[in-house]
């Protein structure tokens, strides 16, 4: 498996695409992170077209195991944020 990007490959690559300086990348990749962070933070969702779907599930209160000493605990009602990929990149991926 290759490495992850990084953000400075990817603030290069997106400034390279854009035909733009790095300094103008790095401020709309830092627009665009801002944006959905907000907007799941607060309960919201987010399609990024040919990408997927990022939003926020609440997960109930259940019971969990410490894998460790095998003891369970009640684990209180959380939020966790999910991602759906869109069926054009898996395509893209597979085919």
């Amino acid at each position: 498996m290759a490495k992850p990007m990084t953000k400075t490959q990817l603030v290069a690559a997106l400034a390279e695409e854009m035909g733009t300086d790095k300094k103008t990348a790095s401020a709309a990749l830092d627009a665009i992170t801002g944006v959905i962070t907000s907007e799941v933070s607060g309960g919201g969702a987010v399609t990024l077209p040919g990408v997927g779907k990022i939003y926020c599930r609440e997960r109930p209160e259940r019971m969990v195991r410490n894998p460790a000493t095998g003891e369970q605990f009640k684990k209180e009602a959380d939020k966790v944020v999910k991602m759906t990929i869109a069926k054009s990149l898996k395509d893209s991926v597979n085919g």
